[in-house]
């Protein structure tokens, strides 16, 4: 067997195992939607639409949600074996998370100093624990993009392409769960 096909083989296994990582997120954060359905808006303290702030959701989901458009670059420059396209999408894509991260922050941040804080009411409670998931799960790929442009220096160019892969199905689940965050979170009570 030659090491194209024990490559293969190799990382077959492991998306199989990474899709049912995402399969087993995806259940947690049906639970997450789940309850914060149940407990918004609560019935004493802040409305949703008293906390959201319009013009921060539409920042925070262009720049996640136009980095899986940059990411696409990255994939691109993986099947043509083009190191630049896979750098300019990687560092774009790292860049646009960097931004909607930052405004995470600032969302909690500016919610904190008002006083609604997580132990305010049921509603917030939940937000915060769905919301925040969302963006530790961003940071964390943040952090996975970085390790990934230190493995491309050091790993046979087949084995990183297989890396990468995997994690741009991560990337575009997270991209995946922001928008149901837009839909059930912030639409109804921005609108």
């Amino acid at each position: 067997m030659n090491s194209k096909t024990m490559s293969k083989d190799l990382f077959g296994d492991k998306r199989m195992g990474f899709f049912i990582y995402l399969f087993v997120e995806a259940v947690m954060f049906a639970t997450l939607f789940a309850t914060y359905l149940i407990y918004t808006p609560a019935p004493q303290g802040p409305h949703p639409s008293e906390v959201f702030e319009v013009k921060t959701v539409v920042l925070a989901s262009i720049f996640l949600l136009s980095s899986s458009g940059t990411l696409m670059i990255a994939e691109k420059g993986l099947d043509r074996r083009n190191i630049k396209m896979i750098l300019s999408g990687l560092l774009i894509t790292f860049t646009f998370g960097a931004i909607f991260m930052y405004f995470e922050v600032h969302e909690f941040y500016t919610f904190v100093t008002e006083g609604h804080t997580i132990s305010t009411n049921n509603f917030l409670s939940s937000f915060y624990v769905l919301v925040g998931l969302h963006a530790s799960h961003v940071l964390f790929g943040l952090f996975w993009m970085i390790v990934l442009l230190i493995q491309r220096k050091l790993l046979p160019y087949n084995l990183f392409k297989e890396k990468h892969k995997i994690f741009n199905y991560y990337w575009h689940f997270v991209d995946i769960i922001w928008v149901g965050i837009l839909i059930i979170v912030y639409i109804p009570y921005l609108i």
